[in-house]
């Protein structure tokens, strides 16, 4: 038995079944993807705004020399500022994941140095135990997958607060990690798709069903402070992402045999007698 290896598509990630390479079955996020975003015309706008303002003479002088060259430069911001941020992301996840494992974490990059403290933070003050971390949550039924950061099991009070002497009620959650500067409603949509697929597939290609949960929740990290607040991944919203899905299938495969061939058309621009004659 195999692992899950991913491939791009289209600008989708895919991912491939461990023992029947055929399939391949579309990722949690660009499912999600699929969703509307009204607000990023204007982020990117602002982002290029911002550059042209900040850089102005150099963005200047590199328009005398070459003018598409500084047209490229400022219509990149907003992809040179996500890039960053990703980077930032993944390696900040791959700390999380070696802190909560109880690996030993020498000297981090300055970046990092801010979430590792947090994250410290986090464990001493919840005192999670992990479960299972960055594996796959594979859906047969549905027909997706994608990686989730941690199952936890948390130890909570009456009220729902966590007792880091584990003396409250065990609850099994699935958990994400984010390091964005907010957290988001589509990360409901994220972790619903995680808790409700079939089974989880680990590194080495084994499977097992996925189980059930107590619940779900988000630690969301930045450079100033953490916190840890629960999920809604109720059957209605997963109804959402499971519509979500079927308008990843329209945009992927059924919107390009909806229109057929012409099946009558002009037979070009008439030619008129002058335009004859003046060849």
């Amino acid at each position: 038995m195999g692992r899950v290896r991913t491939i791009q598509r289209g600008g989708s990630r895919f991912y491939i079944h461990p023992d029947r390479p055929e399939t391949k079955a579309p990722g949690v996020t660009s499912i999600i993807s699929m969703g509307p975003k009204p607000f990023l015309p204007f982020w990117y706008a602002r982002m290029t705004a911002e550059l042209a303002v900040d850089s102005l003479p150099f963005v200047a002088q590199m328009a005398e020399r070459d003018r598409q060259g500084a047209v490229d430069y400022l219509k990149g911001a907003a992809r040179r500022y996500t890039k960053i941020r990703a980077d930032v992301g993944s390696n900040a996840h791959d700390l999380f994941e070696r802190m909560i494992r109880g690996e030993h974490v020498g000297a981090v990059h300055p970046d990092l140095g801010p979430y590792r403290i947090h994250f410290a933070d986090f464990l001493t003050a919840v005192n999670p135990e992990l479960v299972r971390a960055e594996d796959v949550a594979w859906s047969d039924e549905y027909e997706y997958a994608g990686s989730f950061d941690a199952v936890l099991r948390v130890w909570l009070d009456e009220d729902g607060k966590p007792t880091p002497d584990r003396s409250g009620a065990p609850h099994l959650l699935i958990a994400d990690w984010k390091t964005s500067k907010a957290t988001y409603p589509d990360v409901a949509l994220q972790m619903s798709a995680y808790a409700n697929a079939d089974r989880i597939i680990a590194p080495d290609g084994t499977s097992e069903p996925m189980p059930d949960f107590d619940g779900a929740a988000v630690l969301h990290i930045t450079p100033d402070g953490w916190s840890f607040k629960p999920v809604n991944i109720s059957a209605h919203v997963f109804s959402f992402f499971l519509a979500l899905r079927r308008v990843f299938t329209w945009d992927r495969d059924v919107s390009k045999t909806v229109i057929g061939r012409a099946i009558a058309k002009s037979a070009g621009g008439i030619v008129t007698g002058t335009q004859r004659r003046a060849k």
